[in-house]
C-alpha cells in the first residue's frame, strides 16, 4: 500500500535554516579518486537522524545573526544573491557554516587576511575556544576577534539547498556548502553530535551505503552521488550549481517511509 504524504503535514513546524559542508581534500589518484569528503556518523542519541552519516553543519545560531565578524571574500550581500535570501541571513548562513565546521571537524575557514589561512588548530587552547562555540560561551564573532581572524568566505562554494520534508518533528532549510581543507590543518573525531569520523572518497562511500554498511539522509547520498561526478577539488569548487530549494515528500509503502523527490524519483529514509 502506498501513501504520499505525512500525517499532520499542515501543523509542520518552520523549517530551521541551516548549513551544513562537504569539507574535501585531495588524494593520489591511485586511490580511485581525486579526492575525499569529510564524513561524521550522527550518535545515537541524537534527536534527529541518529546513526545516519553526515557532512559537518547544524541550524544557525541567533548570534550569527546579531553579531558581525571580521569578513573577508564575497560580502554578505553577494552571498545574499548567490543564496536567494536576504543579506542578513546570507551572513548568518555563511557565519553557521564556518562555525559549525570548526565545531564538528576542528577545521577554521579563516585566517588573519585574505591571503592568509589558519596553519593549525590542534593545540589546547584552540580546543578550548571550539568548546566555547559549542557551550554558546564564545560566539564566532568573538572568537575570530580575539585572535585577529577574519572569516574567509571565499572558502565556500554554494552547492544545493534542501528542506526537511514536511511532517516531520525538527525540519531544516539547509544550504549545503563545499570547501577545500585548508593547508596545515588536519580535520579530527572530536566526539560530540559524532561517534565516528573518516574521509571516504565519494564513490567509495556510496557503495558501502547500497551494502548498508554507511547509512544517512538523501541529501548527503545525493550529494556524494554529485561529487562523484568531478575529479578533482578544484573542479567541485569551480562548478555552478543550481540552487533551487528541494523539498522531498515523504512516501510511505506498506507502513515503511521513503522520500519522494520532485523529480519522482524515490529513496530510503535511511
Amino acid at each position: 500500500m502506498t501513501e504520499t504524504g505525512a500525517a499532520g503535514a499542515s501543523e509542520s513546524p518552520r523549517p530551521r535554516d541551516s548549513a551544513t559542508v562537504m569539507l574535501l581534500r585531495s588524494v593520489a589518484e591511485p586511490a580511485g579518486s581525486g579526492f575525499e569528503v569529510y564524513l561524521l556518523r550522527r550518535a545515537s542519541s541524537m534527536a534527529f537522524a541518529p546513526g545516519a552519516h553526515a557532512f559537518p553543519g547544524g541550524g544557525v545560531d541567533r548570534r550569527d545573526v546579531e553579531l558581525a565578524p571580521g569578513w573577508t571574500g564575497p560580502s554578505p550581500q553577494v552571498w545574499a544573491q548567490r543564496l536567494g535570501v536576504d543579506t542578513a541571513t546570507a551572513r548568518a548562513l555563511v557565519c553557521a557554516a564556518v562555525r559549525e565546521t570548526f565545531e564538528e571537524s576542528g577545521v577554521l575557514l579563516a585566517g588573519p587576511s585574505t591571503r592568509e589561512l589558519v596553519a593549525d588548530t590542534r593545540d589546547e587552547a584552540w580546543e578550548r575556544d571550539r568548546r566555547a562555540l559549542l557551550d554558546r560561551s564564545l560566539s564566532l564573532a568573538e572568537l575570530l576577534a580575539r585572535r585577529g581572524l577574519v572569516l574567509r568566505s571565499d572558502l565556500l562554494c554554494p552547492w544545493s539547498r534542501w528542506i526537511t520534508p514536511r511532517g516531520q518533528p525538527r525540519r531544516f532549510d539547509t544550504r549545503f556548502f563545499a570547501a577545500a581543507l585548508p593547508a596545515g590543518q588536519q580535520a579530527r573525531d572530536v566526539g560530540g553530535e559524532a561517534d565516528r569520523a573518516a574521509w571516504y572518497a565519494p564513490a567509495a562511500a556510496l557503495s558501502a551505503w547500497k551494502r548498508g554498511e554507511l547509512p544517512m539522509l538523501p541529501p548527503t547520498m545525493i550529494s556524494l552521488r554529485q561529487l562523484a561526478e568531478y575529479t578533482a577539488v578544484t573542479e567541485v569548487l569551480a562548478a555552478h550549481r543550481d540552487l533551487t530549494p528541494i523539498e522531498p515528500e515523504l512516501d510511505r509503502v506498506d507502513g515503511r517511509e521513503r522520500v519522494l523527490l520532485p523529480d519522482g524519483t524515490t529513496h530510503p529514509l535511511r
